[in-house]
């Protein structure tokens, strides 16, 4: 996996990327009350604000990691919104792209360097 500084996780799986966040920011929202997806078949560019996360303290938003498009958003999150904090690095990815340029997830942080900077 890759890391942002925004607290996102991305996953190459096959030809598109899973986007998540990251277990520690999930700790530090609190109890996720609702999640605002993307549309799929949206095009999006790096730093583009494409989801919204509301918790029993803040809300967040989710930016866009890198250029492409949204392919597919994970529905059960609409429903259950609490799978952010059960399971954020696993059932609780919040969208799949597809994108422009793979080769711009190698200069995204691994989880060592992701690790050092939440400290």
């Amino acid at each position: 996996m890759k890391y942002t500084e925004d607290h996102e996780w991305l996953r190459v799986d096959g030809d598109v990327v899973v986007v998540g966040i990251t277990a520690h920011a999930s700790e530090q929202l609190g109890d996720v009350v609702f999640v605002e997806l993307p549309e799929p078949g949206a095009a999006v560019s790096t730093g583009d604000e494409i989801c919204v996360i509301e918790s029993v303290k803040a809300a967040s938003d989710i930016r866009a990691p890198l250029d492409g498009e949204i392919v597919e958003v994970n529905g059960d999150l609409a429903d259950n919104p609490g799978m952010v904090n059960e399971d954020p690095t696993g059932k609780a990815w919040f969208f799949k792209m597809k994108v422009a340029d793979l080769s711009a997830l190698d200069a995204m942080m691994d989880e060592a360097a992701y690790n050092e900077m939440i400290g």
